[in-house]
């Protein structure tokens, strides 16, 4: 398998899509791992196995109406696998397989049938000491854009995912690429305060544009910066109720074609008849009760 992936927008040719069986029954409050899942089972609207099934399949539509190879881990019982990119995520041509909490531990075994197609240097497992998601990493030109929580308390905080450690790592494997670590806002029970992974609050979209939730980052400066790098005029400032419901969390097929979710009413449009790109639209609502949307649900393996 060839394994290419250097932005977040060129033209995706494979792609694993995490699967929405066999997810178990609704969590315990105290067994959830974010905000908006625990939310959800608070209020008793945590999504039912049908919907999510609805809805991914709607998405694996898209893709491939776009002729984009589309790779499933295996079915692993009882386990909620909607959220690929929670398990690995890959850079130019490495996979790295995230150090996720060890609850989880059985969805990175569900993905041996797809790292038996990738060459054992291409495949990097992380010390033990080491933290980072998917969700984390956004990928822009030369740069690699960091979510992290790097504060003492980072082992008490279930939405803290990826630690200080993991940037000297990532500098250490990509040492010809611009690290930029950004320090996100954390709570385990408000979904309108915390921010679970980097790209719930900020995703670079077409070949120089942005969506950016600027209350997402501690340091007001980090969001000055981005607005700063990409231009005013080329960043689509989110509302806490857009964040809330994870408008920054798309999936890019290729410069000009986005996949977002059907109710991303004000972004839809911007995106549309602003910024000229196709926007493919899915129903992915009820998913989002689980803390992740389009892009949280995808793995891209290669890319032009």
């Amino acid at each position: 398998m060839e394994l290419n992936i250097h932005s977040e927008t060129a033209r995706l040719r494979e792609v694993v899509l995490g699967l929405p069986y066999s997810n178990g029954p609704t969590p315990r409050l105290d067994e959830t791992f974010d905000s908006k899942s625990y939310e959800s089972v608070l209020h008793g609207v945590y999504p039912a196995e049908a919907d999510i099934i609805r809805e991914m399949e709607a998405f694996e539509a898209i893709l491939k109406k776009y002729d984009v190879k589309v790779y499933r881990p295996d079915l692993v019982a009882n386990c909620n696998q909607v959220f690929a990119r929670d398990v690995g995520f890959v850079i130019d041509d490495k996979i790295i397989v995230s150090n996720i909490i060890p609850d989880r531990q059985e969805e990175i075994d569900a993905y041996e049938n797809i790292y038996r197609q990738i060459h054992y240097k291409q495949i990097y497992n992380l010390p033990e000491a080491v933290h980072v998601e998917g969700g984390d990493v956004i990928l822009y030109k030369n740069i690699i854009f960091l979510g992290q929580y790097a504060f003492e308390d980072y082992p008490e905080v279930k939405t803290a995912r990826t630690n200080r450690l993991a940037l000297d790592y990532l500098r250490m494997i990509f040492p010809g690429k611009t690290i930029i670590p950004l320090n996100l806002r954390k709570s385990d029970t408000d979904p309108y305060e915390g921010i679970l992974h980097l790209d719930c609050t900020f995703m670079p979209v077409g070949k120089d544009k942005a969506i950016i939730y600027r209350k997402g980052f501690l340091n007001p400066r980090d969001a000055d910066h981005l607005v700063e790098m990409f231009g005013k005029e080329n960043v689509f400032e989110l509302t806490t109720e857009e964040m809330y419901y994870m408008n920054s969390n798309i999936f890019s097929i290729s410069e000009d074609v986005v996949v977002t979710e059907e109710h991303f009413t004000r972004l839809n449009n911007h995106l549309r008849t602003v910024w000229g790109m196709t926007v493919e639209t899915v129903p992915y609502r009820e998913i989002s009760k689980m803390g992740g949307l389009l892009r949280c649900s995808t793995l891209p393996l290669r890319r032009d």
